[in-house]
């Protein structure tokens, strides 16, 4: 088949790589968004937690998964993991992709820009403050997992754009494994209890103004941190802000979705983990999502 024959005839897609099943989150609210779009979903679940692996490995876990989906026709693929999305985004964009086979037609975005637009009211292009700033003496909390919050990524890219907004953040160390492991709603809401109470021992009581859920996992937990919030704050979870940014970015780059004719939807579901066993745990992020197929992603 010509090269131009097969423009033709691909159906692009965009693909949502994530280290396991957080992104699931993400990907539920694009499917009832775009309801036109079809996306292929990749859970690295058999190297997951990234949390503990080196960088490095994490940026090659990345690039593999990104690859894999590349291979599968997606022109986009969005990165529906804070870890990854910390550690290798911007090693993929800058690094990898501009010298690789990818490269002009294809990209990679991540989840932590415009969680960052949504906190600070400010375009991730701009990199410097803009004054006069809108939120000068405010407070942005944020959870997050251990990884998440210790490369410091929300703090440095909230205070580039921002930078007399008081940036405060909290480790929820066992909340993500909780939520994956079907905890009870007693120990659900103690651990949330734990870690707002953390945060607000770091503000002297005093309520943030917005408070980002930095893992995919926590909007299951929402509701929770409603509760235990000061009511003042206001909670940005990260699938409504996803999926309004991705709307934005399509409008704008529209060859990202390959320019063809409506086709069909599809929702195709990859894990290098065990399919049933994925598939099963899953419903605790999606009750109706797909099936899962298991792949073998290697380096290309």
């Amino acid at each position: 088949m010509t090269a131009a024959k097969r423009r033709r005839t691909q159906t692009f897609m965009i693909g949502v790589f994530d280290s396991g099943f957080g992104g699931l989150t993400v990907l539920r609210k694009l499917a009832d968004r775009f309801p036109d779009i079809s996306f292929c979903y990749l859970g690295d679940h058999a190297n997951v937690p990234y949390g503990n692996r080196p960088s490095d490995l994490i940026v090659d876990f990345t690039r593999r998964g990104t690859e894999a989906l590349f291979q599968r026709d997606a022109r986009l693929v969005l990165l529906g993991c804070n870890t990854a999305t910390a550690v290798a985004a911007r090693r993929l964009q800058q690094h990898w992709l501009p010298g690789s086979s990818w490269a002009g037609a294809h990209n990679v975005i991540g989840i932590v820009a415009p969680t960052v637009e949504a906190a600070t009211q400010t375009p991730w292009a701009v990199t410097s403050p803009q004054y006069p700033q809108k939120f000068n003496s405010e407070t942005i909390a944020v959870f997050g997992t251990t990884r998440t919050i210790t490369s410091d990524v929300y703090l440095e890219e909230i205070r580039k754009r921002c930078p007399r907004v008081q940036v405060v953040q909290q480790i929820c160390a066992h909340l993500a494994g909780a939520i994956e492991d079907e905890a009870s709603r007693d120990e659900l809401t103690g651990l949330v209890g734990a870690g707002v109470s953390a945060l607000l021992e770091q503000t002297g009581g005093a309520a943030p103004d917005r408070a980002i859920l930095g893992c995919t996992h926590f909007p299951l937990v929402e509701d929770l941190f409603r509760e235990h919030l000061p009511q003042a704050t206001k909670i940005l979870s990260q699938p409504d802000i996803v999926a309004d940014s991705l709307e934005d970015y399509l409008s704008r780059r529209p060859q990202y979705l390959g320019g063809h004719h409506p086709r069909p939807r599809a929702l195709k579901m990859l894990t290098t983990g065990d399919a049933f066993e994925i598939s099963t745990r899953a419903r605790i992020f999606w009750p109706d999502v797909p099936a899962f197929e298991s792949v073998v992603v290697t380096r290309v």
